[in-house]
């Protein structure tokens, strides 16, 4: 009897259906890759331009507009974007010190999930005295928009 039981259970093991779901995979071509790339430049471009026109409202907006948002910079760690815009407008508070902002992006590399990120260094002529130093950004696309979600500038 117990030998029809195991039997038994083992069939009915056996002929319980399992609902298989279709996930589409997109496939992330290298054309994909490169759109990615012009578009995240194109970020860093306008970033150029709002901080070139001490404009740092519109510098920011290059940035996730979230509490998540992270800056780790020569001050430590920042979290969110209205402290990170915060920071800036202390750090630069006039046309003086926000001087003319010049990027070198070195590197474009995708990581996980389509995220990006870019190592690149960053110039700044002023009058008050110039200041470079590198960075390492990590780009997001947040509702159609690349964002930067994560900086660390030294």
């Amino acid at each position: 009897m117990k030998k029809f039981i195991y039997c038994f259970c083992i069939v009915a093991l056996m002929s319980c259906q399992t609902e298989t779901k279709q996930i589409d995979v997109v496939e992330i071509s290298e054309d994909n890759t490169e759109e990615a790339k012009a578009a995240i430049k194109e970020v860093m471009s306008a970033q150029e331009i709002a901080w070139n026109n001490h404009d740092l409202e519109g510098f920011m907006q290059g940035y996730w507009n979230n509490n998540s948002l992270k800056f780790y910079g020569s001050n430590g760690l920042t979290q969110g974007w209205d402290n990170t815009l915060a920071n800036y407008k202390k750090g630069y508070p006039t046309p003086a010190e926000s001087g003319t902002l010049r990027f070198v992006i070195n590197d474009i590399s995708k990581i996980e999930n389509g995220n990006y990120w870019v190592m690149g260094e960053y110039h700044l002529t002023r009058p008050v005295g110039d200041a470079n130093g590198v960075f390492m950004i990590i780009f997001k696309k947040i509702d159609g928009q690349w964002k930067i979600v994560a900086d660390m500038s030294c």
